[in-house]
């Protein structure tokens, strides 16, 4: 630690030690900004295969509130089919 010191000429240690305990908190700050956003593209990946889901049984709902003249039964039955494979 010495030599160490000696090589940096009149710098005071107390002030190497600090700048060394902050480039360590900045490593910690920056691991912890990692995780958190590896996280929170987890929540979008949910969010986005829940909204998925929602547009699908949003098109079920409105297929059965129309009037069964003008409801296309295939067309029914294939949504009612994709939103049962998807649940």
């Amino acid at each position: 630690m010495a030599a160490v010191l000696g090589k940096l000429g009149d710098r005071d240690p107390r002030a190497l030690v600090r700048r060394v305990r902050e480039a360590r908190a900045d490593v910690r700050e920056v691991r912890e900004l990692r995780e958190r956003v590896q996280r929170l593209e987890a929540e979008v990946q949910e969010c986005r295969a829940l909204n998925v889901r929602l547009a699908e049984l949003t098109d079920v709902v409105t297929e059965l509130l129309l009037p069964v003249a003008s409801r296309d039964e295939e067309r029914l039955a294939a949504l009612l089919e994709r939103y049962r494979t998807s649940v």
